[in-house]
């Protein structure tokens, strides 16, 4: 039986915010959920961090047996880095959002403007 296919945002990002561009992108990938990233202490131990990327793991591989999935992720470097690496090992295709940045400075402000380009399999 074909499995329906499953796009999760994995990420500090929502899907309600993202620009119908980015929203389209996601899509081809198929139906969209968010799976909210994490707050990761900085002071967390690398047995804090794996234990952390374990239960992810096992959440969205219960997911992939009824879901072609593909994982959104951006976030803290280390435990993403950790959960692609795992992620991959069961063959669940993990992309990055890719963006061009532009930077706007009103006074001793700077604001930082992203516009989405495309996805990026690691």
């Amino acid at each position: 039986m074909k499995k329906s296919p499953l796009f999760i945002n994995l990420s500090n990002h929502p899907l309600d915010q993202w620009d119908e561009k980015q929203r389209a992108a996601a899509a081809q990938f198929g139906e969209a959920q968010d799976m909210p990233f994490p707050q990761i202490d900085p002071d967390a131990s690398n047995d804090d961090i794996e234990a952390l990327v374990n239960d992810y793991v096992a959440k969205i591989i219960t997911l992939a047996e009824r879901h072609d999935v593909t994982v959104h992720i951006m976030g803290e470097m280390v435990f993403t880095y950790r959960l692609v690496q795992h992620l991959k090992e069961h063959n669940i295709r993990c992309v990055a959002s890719t963006a061009q940045r532009n930077v706007i400075q009103r006074d001793n402000t700077k604001i930082a403007v992203f516009n989405f380009v495309e996805f990026r399999e690691y």
